[in-house]
């Protein structure tokens, strides 16, 4: 039996010092004191002008559709293979989530087909950045500004990422981010919305603390019914810890990502990519086997590593494939990369021998 798992933090004496002087000191006056020191580090390392720390990456995606004004009967357009935690948010003002297929190169949503998904109903568009991987910001944003509608980065699986320079959820009208104990840095359970604009960043803070402005002359008065996501000073000592040691934590996922590249080179499989100019952090490295592996023997597959203590997992599933949006067809590109696509493990402390465990288990798995 192995002790490999798919994924797990890297915890330091920074971390649990910082944790420990948070539940030992900062109560009362100092009650806010990791948050705000953790927004801005984080915005820091962003470039974003404002950042607000919240309890997971659903909650900040949440605030930014009440933010933006989306709300009953609008549309927002999103790739059909993400976590449903980037269509649930849309689903919560009453909107509807309107899928694209995504890219078989990128995985991501696939802009030559968003502007067919546009209708007079468009709010906006979610970009995920899966696996780290980066969308076409460029053609994304100039579709947006050209049918006036906002873009939203879903960055919760791509902090380190760089698209031409730009940070990964630093070049949309909002980004979110998250912080469960399965990424790259963590807080447990945590998340980030990101913005530039004053305007935005104004509307968002009054929705994330129950609607009540910061100026108001008593902190009891509501301008408006709000919503309540908000981190824990706590959570945010670590969080300020993990963000501190950002530039470790991503070198670390790359080089893992550069040892499984180099030993799955000659197997017909393609991985994560990086197109020129960007940077992926490789949140999760991926694999997806070009013909002769079904959804079955993947299944399979996984079944007998994980039994073995090998943490593999499957790509995420078409959000078609779920009852709540089963209604809709499945498309093409998302059917195929769905079933034949696996996870790899990437935590910072794997050693080389995991490495090799991990490539001979892929290695046989994709043999058979």
């Amino acid at each position: 039996m192995f002790d490999i798992p798919f994924a797990k933090p890297s915890i330091t004496d920074r971390e649990v010092a910082y944790a420990t002087d948070a539940a030992a000191n900062g109560w009362g006056k100092k009650c806010y004191e990791y948050i705000t020191r953790f927004e801005r580090s984080f915005a820091e390392y962003l470039g974003a002008k404002h950042a607000i720390a919240t309890s997971s990456c659903t909650g900040a995606l949440h605030i930014a559709m009440r933010a933006l004004g989306i709300g009953d009967g609008d549309e927002v357009i999103l790739p059909e293979i993400t976590w449903i935690a980037s269509a649930a948010p849309v689903t919560y003002e009453r909107a509807k989530p309107v899928f694209v297929d995504i890219d078989p190169k990128t995985w991501c949503i696939d802009v030559t087909k968003v502007e067919a998904a546009i209708t007079p109903r468009t709010k906006a568009i979610i970009a995920v950045h899966l696996y780290g991987n980066l969308c076409d910001m460029a053609r994304l944003r100039e579709i947006a500004n050209r049918h006036g509608l906002y873009l939203i980065e879903d960055a919760a699986e791509a902090l380190g990422s760089q698209w031409q320079r730009q940070k990964a959820g630093s070049v949309a009208d909002v980004g979110v981010f998250s912080f469960h104990g399965t990424k790259t840095i963590t807080t447990g359970e945590g998340g980030m919305l990101v913005c530039q604009r004053d305007d935005i960043y104004e509307k968002a803070l009054l929705q994330s603390n129950h609607g009540r402005k910061p100026s108001k002359h008593t902190i009891f008065w509501m301008d408006e019914v709000g919503v309540k996501y908000k981190m824990s000073n706590i959570q945010a000592a670590i969080g300020l810890a993990q963000i501190e040691r950002i530039e470790e934590l991503v070198t670390r996922k790359r080089e893992i990502f550069a040892y499984y590249q180099s030993a799955l080179a000659d197997l017909d499989v393609d991985l994560n990519p990086e197109n020129p100019g960007d940077v992926n952090s490789y949140w999760l490295p991926a694999v997806v086997a070009h013909g002769g592996l079904s959804e079955e023997k993947r299944d399979a597959m996984l079944e007998e590593a994980n039994a073995q203590g090998i943490g593999l997992r499957p790509f995420f599933y078409s959000l078609t494939r779920f009852p709540m949006f089963s209604h809709l067809k499945e498309s093409p590109v998302s059917a195929k990369v769905c079933r034949a696509g696996l996870n790899l493990p990437s935590f910072h402390d794997m050693t080389e021998d995991d490495l090799k465990v991990v490539v001979a288990e892929v290695r046989k798995g994709l043999s058979t």
